[in-house]
């Protein structure tokens, strides 16, 4: 079953409470989402994007994953 915004953005909150995040994509399978938290200064492009990865909880994990793509944008506050 496809992962709407608000459940994806759910998992995230839990995970960077102190984050800004925006969700989008309508058709539950290829989403977009930006998060920026303070927690990703200093850490790499690769790390932040693991971090925000594990916060899906295996939602995007092989041909079942409910999340089939999710363009990612992730950053700390300047």
């Amino acid at each position: 079953m496809p992962m709407q915004a608000h459940e994806i953005e759910a998992l995230l909150r839990a995970a960077f409470p102190d984050a800004q995040i925006e969700v989008s994509g309508e058709d539950g399978v290829h989403m977009a989402a930006m998060v920026v938290d303070p927690s990703f200064k200093g850490q790499s492009r690769v790390a932040q994007q693991r971090a925000v990865y594990a916060a899906l909880q295996g939602a995007m994990d092989g041909p079942s994953g409910e999340l089939h793509a999710l363009a990612l944008t992730t950053r700390a506050p300047e």
